[in-house]
């Protein structure tokens, strides 16, 4: 959508997906999560027919009750008896007795069903919670997160709802229609006739009422995302709109969507608008050929006065139950394309978590080789093409070159977030794939140049790492972190609450915070990747000291773009193109005046 700026931004907002496999997924669906539940639901089917026709019967005995008022009336004008109140009680009586029983069969199948739909839900969340930390890396890189939360919320929510609403629903509609048809004819075939002839003229209507208004609908759910995307664009990019003087393009801009929303909406509900008047006056015409009939056939002896009162109660509500339907299958529709997205994503190829025979990471030093390695995200586009590397363990390697030359992604390698096109990656002799990916990844401590700390305490988002530590290892780690005097400046001082966006604290202060939590846990190997470049200089040079302490005695990668951080390294791997370029310590590089000189003097001249 127009932007700001005039960019394009595709609206939140869209129209009910059909399922691709309507049948396949309802298969999935019954045999995976409803099969466990086959006898809560054949109750649910028994109380929902049951309630059915206890309440389709109603019209028929309160008929009888109107016969019996007509009777006695006709009665007491030619001097007889009159009206007998008692039969009228009795009556009235059962009829109470009758509702009380569907309502409560009702009641019985709605509790069922809303079980047994939490249930299925409860199990499905489950079973997304822990397909989603086996996925490997190369699924999220396909999706948005976005699209993943769709799923996640969204689509379970959906299926949830519609679960819960729609088996019932379909179930008492069918019985009613099927009910009220038999209860029609019982009383008079003949009036039956006229009243189904009413149906084949309310579907045309309403077929073309609805293809006419479904592209309007369609334009209007359009048109509001646009709108919707535009406002929230807006709203998060005030500063640059206004530092642009773009105040007008933008009311431009909105005017013009909100004019064709204003358009499209007008005539979808106004289209939509003409369904009810529309069926109530093909209704009415129906009733007076019904009352007609009726009444010539009361004249003749061959009907009572109650049973055309009770005919054209089964005649109201005849077409409920076809509109039911007909809005229950958008629900199906709606509900098994949600649960296609679920099973799919349940369905997507896992990541190998566990060896038959795995090699134990116990006493491993931290001696690391990369092998001839390559690699692309893509199979046809290779970012790593012959990487070679001897790391000994206690060694700090800095990996260092040009945005897009492959060094975060040697990281996620050696980590085994992606595995290797060819070659391989050995610590102290074993290719990392013999180890499990939890017990290779328990090896490494990661700081990354984006944090991540999650809502809750500082205490318990250092200790992440190293759920059983004390509080005074987390204070220690604290402290080698440089951190410490800052978490006691703040209100609950290590109890304090990170806010679900952790803006109750800057982002050189999320950093430390990471780097405490890697500290804490003590890991064989460490990753830096940019892992104080949201820290100033003063603080820099604070953790560079903390941090070579640390470093001390472990195998340390550092990826850095400020090559004043990695002076002290002892070994510097330039990349340039996947490839190692140059290698060797500091005055080394500075010295063949190559990739690594042009980089360094390039930051100088800069300060």
């Amino acid at each position: 959508m127009p932007g700001p700026m005039g960019g394009m931004r595709k609206g939140s907002n869209r129209a009910p997906e059909k399922a691709k496999d309507f049948s396949g997924t309802v298969k999935k669906l019954i045999k995976g999560y409803l099969a466990p539940y086959k006898i809560p639901i054949i109750v649910v089917l028994i109380f929902a027919i049951g309630s059915t026709i206890f309440t389709i019967v109603g019209p028929k005995i309160l008929g009888n009750a109107t016969t019996e008022i007509y009777n006695g009336l006709i009665s007491k004008l030619s001097g007889g008896a009159g009206i007998n109140f008692e039969v009228i009680a009795n009556i009235l009586i059962t009829l109470l007795i009758l509702y009380v029983i569907s309502m409560a069969f009702s009641a019985v199948q709605g509790f069922l069903m809303t079980n047994v739909a939490q249930k299925v839900t409860y199990k499905l969340r489950n079973d997304l919670a822990k397909k989603i930390n086996k996925l490997p890396m190369k699924y999220f890189d396909k999706r948005t997160n976005g699209e993943v939360l769709s799923i996640i919320s969204n689509d379970i929510d959906m299926l949830s709802q519609n679960l819960n609403q729609s088996v019932t629903q379909i179930i008492t509609a069918i019985c009613t229609l099927v009910g009220i048809l038999v209860m029609m004819i019982s009383i008079s075939l003949e009036m039956t006739i006229i009243a189904i002839l009413i149906l084949p003229i309310t579907m045309f209507v309403v077929s073309k009422i609805v293809k006419r208004s479904q592209k309007y609908f369609t334009a209007q759910q359009e048109h509001l995302g646009y709108l919707d995307g535009q406002i929230e664009e807006v709203y998060g990019g005030q500063l640059i709109v206004k530092a642009f003087n773009a105040q007008e393009k933008v009311e431009e801009t909105f005017d013009k969507e909100n004019n064709n929303l204003y358009h499209s909406a007008w005539r979808s509900q106004f289209l939509s608008g003409l369904m009810h008047p529309l069926m109530n006056f093909i209704g009415n015409v129906a009733y007076v050929g019904v009352a007609i009939l009726g009444g010539f056939l009361a004249a003749n002896g061959k009907i009572t006065v109650g049973n055309i009162q009770s005919f054209i109660q089964y005649m109201k509500q005849f077409t409920q139950p076809i509109s039911q339907i007909a809005q229950i299958s958008g629900m199906l529709q709606t509900m098994v394309a949600a649960a296609e997205r679920v099973f799919e994503f349940l369905e997507e190829e896992e990541e190998i978590q566990e060896l038959e025979n795995p090699k134990s990471t116990e006493g491993l030093a931290g001696n690391v080789t990369f092998d001839h390695v390559e690699f692309g995200y893509d199979s046809d586009n290779i970012i790593i093409h012959d990487f070679n590397a001897k790391v000994h363990d206690g060694q700090k390697i800095a990996i260092v070159g040009p945005t897009g030359a492959g060094k975060t992604t040697m990281v996620k390698l050696l980590m085994r977030f992606y595995d290797v096109n060819s070659g391989g990656i050995y610590i102290d002799g074993n290719n990392i794939k013999d180890f499990n990916r939890g017990d290779l990844r328990k090896m490494f401590g990661m700081v990354l140049q984006d944090t991540w700390l999650f809502s809750g305490t500082i205490k318990d988002n250092i200790r992440y790492g190293k759920p059983d530590a004390t509080d005074n290892e987390v204070i220690e780690a604290a402290k080698a972190a440089h951190v410490h005097h800052f978490i006691k400046t703040l209100p609950n001082s290590y109890e304090m609450v990170l806010n679900e966006e952790t803006s109750n604290i800057s982002a050189g202060q999320k950093q430390l915070l990471t780097i405490a939590r890697v500290i804490l846990a003590d890991p064989k190997i460490l990753i830096l990747d940019e892992a104080t470049s949201s820290i100033d200089t003063r603080t820099e040079i604070q953790i560079q000291s903390a941090m070579d302490n640390l470093m001390k005695g472990r195998t340390s990668f550092i990826i850095a773009h400020r090559l004043s951080t990695i002076k002290n390294a002892d070994l510097i791997l330039v990349m340039e193109h996947g490839d190692i370029v140059e290698q060797g310590n500091h005055e080394e590089l500075l010295s063949k005046n190559g990739a690594y000189a042009r980089l360094y003097n390039s930051q100088f001249d800069e300060l």
